[in-house]
């Protein structure tokens, strides 16, 4: 038995009219004829009660309706649910960050973004070792990362630049360079200790300015530890603009560098030949929002 004997059989049923029934179908009735008399021997059942001015259901045939009724609907389901699917109107997208991305608030505009265009679609998004985010892209654990460059990109990958910022200082409060709201210049920071975050590109950039090798002196990941260590007075740190403003501990000042602005940018990253449609249309709408600039 096929799907269109369980479409006869239900349009037959609520006509009980082989003429009506087969005009609705668009085949002839005694195509219909034929049809039904393949379901009634594929079940070893009569479906209907037969006469020359009537058609009606037999007790089988009023059970058997509810089931095939129940199937169409199923199928009809499945569908609809296939296309929205293959749409990428449902699905879900796995997104892994970094700190910064949605201290910026880059990460929340996507997904708020997002969510209006494609409700349907179930976005998961985790804080991520951000060094960890272009394999785990790779590997399909992770369909969009937002990083901050300089990162390494593998092949596989392909970026977009969705926000430019800059690098400032995070100083404990009782450093002698927050005495004055001036910029600090970079060689006079030669024999701090570092405190440094997941993305050392700012650290080495302003000792490079500065003419030495920063003194490292650890290395806790998140811009929240990286912060509350620099509270604690363990060390200075390099951090990126947009965490500057959102992240006020107790016990940290934030001045700038003085001469030209150490520049990052945060990213998504995602992979060149993606096949999952929810993703795609994700992948489409970074790629269509133009860069901001972090003031």
């Amino acid at each position: 038995m096929e799907l269109r004997h369980l479409r006869y059989f239900v349009v037959l049923a609520e006509e009980l009219h082989f003429a009506r029934a087969a005009e609705r179908l668009n085949i002839a009735p005694p195509t219909l004829t034929v049809q039904i008399q393949e379901v009634e021997r594929s079940l070893s059942a009569k479906l209907f009660v037969r006469t020359k001015r009537s058609v009606a259901l037999t007790r089988a045939g009023e059970i058997f309706l509810d089931e095939a009724r129940g199937v169409l609907e199923q199928f009809g389901r499945a569908q609809s649910v296939g296309r929205r699917a293959g749409r990428g109107e449902i699905g879900r997208v796995e997104i892994g960050y970094v700190g910064s991305a949605a201290y910026a608030g880059v990460l929340q505009d996507q997904i708020s973004d997002f969510l209006k265009a494609w409700p349907g679609v179930d976005l998961n998004a985790q804080e991520t070792v951000m060094g960890l985010l272009p394999k785990l892209v790779v590997g399909g654990q992770v369909d969009v990362g937002f990083v901050r460059l300089p990162i390494s990109i593998p092949e596989a990958l392909q970026y977009h630049v969705l926000l430019r910022d800059r690098f400032c200082l995070a100083l404990p409060k009782q450093h002698r360079a927050t005495e004055d709201f001036e910029p600090v210049r970079p060689a006079d920071l030669k024999d701090e200790p570092f405190i440094s975050p997941e993305q050392s590109a700012g650290t080495y950039e302003l000792a490079r300015r500065g003419g030495f090798h920063p003194r490292i002196v650890s290395a806790p990941g998140s811009l929240l530890a990286v912060l509350t260590q620099v509270s604690l007075g363990i060390g200075i740190s390099v951090i990126p603009t947009a965490a500057c403003g959102v992240l006020n501990l107790p016990g940290v000042e934030v001045r700038q560098v003085s001469g030209e602005p150490i520049a990052s940018e945060v990213a998504a990253v995602f992979r060149r030949d993606e096949t999952s449609p929810a993703v795609s249309n994700f992948v489409a709408q970074l790629t269509a929002t133009p860069v901001r600039e972090m003031s």
